[in-house]
């Protein structure tokens, strides 16, 4: 169990409460149980000295005085602090699935494959900064930095994709990462031409499916 402060500011007050990170994180994102995610039971303007919130600010600045509320409020609406050690665990993960996916997809300019080493080198040299979203969302951008120093072919596909305009909205977020090409048609409908790695087409049909049940159509366009 990771420890850490949520806290939420309020009429100039500080409003604080010690949690467990993983379940407090599951709680942001409405999923967790708020009474595992609290592990104090009284709400502090300053955890570290002990100071209380009293009853009368909780009532002021919440408009409730009931505890699970009050915890709900300041985790999905205020800060949680993260320790350093659980960012840099977070980060040197998301940096290992980046290597993963370069070692099982990408090849030097003679066909052969990286080692972990290698690719964790090009990483640092580039100053490539790995972002706390999917690796899915980003890895285009960061094949991108790393051909400016590491010669790399990947295998990529081009494909075409029509999506009904009820959708689009959700889809577009799916689709960004690897558009090169966007057409709107009158009727509102969006057809995009995506460039992508080989690896992450069945993924991405997955999700893309899943936000237009199925009612997009793609397919993937061949190299003349």
């Amino acid at each position: 169990m990771t420890q850490t402060t949520a806290r939420i500011k309020r009429g100039g007050k500080n409003f604080e409460i010690l949690i467990d990170l993983d379940e407090a994180i599951k709680v942001k994102n409405d999923k967790g149980n708020i009474n595992a995610a609290v592990i104090t039971n009284a709400v502090f303007h300053n955890l570290k000295s002990g100071e209380q919130a009293s009853t009368q600010d909780l009532k002021k600045f919440f408009d409730t005085d009931v505890f699970e509320n009050i915890c709900l409020k300041i985790i999905k609406n205020g800060e949680i602090e993260f320790p350093k050690d659980y960012l840099k665990a977070e980060q040197d993960k998301k940096y290992k699935q980046v290597v993963d996916f370069l070692i099982k997809n990408a090849v030097d300019q003679h066909s052969r494959p990286f080692t972990p080493q290698r690719i964790m080198k090009a990483l640092e040299e580039a100053h490539v900064n790995v972002k706390n979203k999917p690796i899915d969302s980003q890895i285009s951008e960061i094949i991108e930095q790393l051909q400016k120093i590491l010669p790399m072919k990947i295998e990529m596909k081009k494909l075409s994709v029509s999506i009904p305009a009820q959708y689009t909205g959700k889809a577009y977020g799916i689709i960004h990462e690897y558009l090169e090409k966007e057409d709107w048609l009158s009727n509102g409908d969006l057809q995009a031409t995506l460039n992508m790695p080989s690896a992450m087409v069945f993924d991405f049909y997955d999700k893309l499916n899943a936000v237009t049940h199925g009612s997009a159509l793609s397919e993937e366009i061949k190299k003349s």
